[in-house]
């Protein structure tokens, strides 16, 4: 019975030793099987430290940082458009600049057509050039009468004159409150102003004014040559040219014709009293002259009163 027992308890503990022995087994496959305990956090720290070996768990670290990658080229491309955007902006606005400064310049150019005060001179220019081929009032026609002083020569032009240079101060003259100088603006004229027609350019006259219809209403322009009017304003003054009666007014000078008083360019050698607003003094060298329209007028001094003698100004030849 003993002996029955020993064997019994040799196998009972055999059989207990093989079951001590394949526990932690099977407790660690229960382990690995539910994930849980201490060993799956560090299976899960294991795992998230594989990236940095270069193993990585889908797509893993290399893909991450190609994805970073891309991101940066994506915006990276994002900042090439926007440099494109820039470009576009900056083309736009130079060319959108360009046409506004061009418009400006258009519109500058409109408003000097169009703006009557500042514009009358650029009106009278106009104005005259369409007169100015052949009726120019203020073109000097030369004296056939020898001159027994000498020139006064400057640069290439030589200035010729029957009195002595002596000079005063230009002073602009007024006729009354009817005359009006060159570029006067009116929006109406009197009721005694007449149509003259010169070369197909019509003009109104009125009391020894003459007158173009521009932009709603009359500027006043050189006197045309040929121009012809029945009666000149009786504060006119009488002037001989070469024995031929001349008569002067605001700058103007007619010869009496038939028909009336015909519109004539100054003669040289004409010696008036007075000269009308819109001349100018021009330093010629060491004298001073005046000039209005195309005729310079040389200060002299006639029986002790200031005048101005219509000078004779010719080109040298060499």
């Amino acid at each position: 019975m003993k002996k029955y027992t020993n064997k019994s308890i040799y196998i009972a503990l055999s059989l207990a030793i093989l079951a001590l022995l394949a526990m932690p087994m099977e407790s660690q496959a229960q382990r690995l099987r539910h994930g849980g305990g201490g060993g799956g956090g560090a299976a899960r720290s294991t795992a998230a430290a594989r990236p940095s070996g270069g193993r990585t768990i889908n797509g893993g670290a290399v893909r991450s940082q190609q994805r970073t990658s891309s991101f940066q080229q994506h915006n990276t491309s994002t900042a090439n458009r926007g440099s494109n955007i820039k470009t576009n902006n900056t083309k736009n606005s130079n060319s959108r600049l360009s046409e506004v400064k061009g418009n400006n310049n258009k519109i500058g150019g409109g408003h000097n057509s169009v703006n009557i005060d500042n514009s009358k001179n650029v009106n009278v220019n106009v104005s005259g050039n369409k007169v100015k081929t052949h009726n120019r009032s203020t073109v000097v026609r030369r004296n056939p009468r020898p001159y027994a002083r000498p020139p006064y020569h400057y640069g290439h032009y030589r200035f010729y004159s029957y009195h002595p240079y002596y000079y005063h101060p230009y002073r602009p003259f007024y006729w009354g409150p009817v005359w009006h100088p060159w570029g006067f603006f009116i929006a109406s004229l009197a009721t005694t102003a007449v149509i003259i027609s010169i070369e197909n350019q019509q003009y109104h006259y009125d009391q020894g004014v003459f007158y173009a219809q521009s932009n709603g209403g009359y500027t006043v322009v050189e006197a045309p040559a040929g121009a012809t009017v029945t009666t000149i304003p009786s504060g006119a003054e009488n002037v001989t040219v070469n024995e031929t009666n001349n008569y002067y007014y605001g700058g103007t000078y007619y010869e009496k014709s038939g028909d009336g008083y015909t519109v004539v360019p100054p003669t040289s050698g004409t010696v008036v009293t007075n000269l009308p607003e819109g001349a100018e003094e021009v330093k010629v060298g060491d004298q001073t002259y005046v000039k209005y329209g195309d005729t310079y007028y040389q200060p002299v001094q006639v029986d002790g009163k200031d005048k101005y003698e219509v000078a004779d100004v010719q080109e040298d030849d060499n």
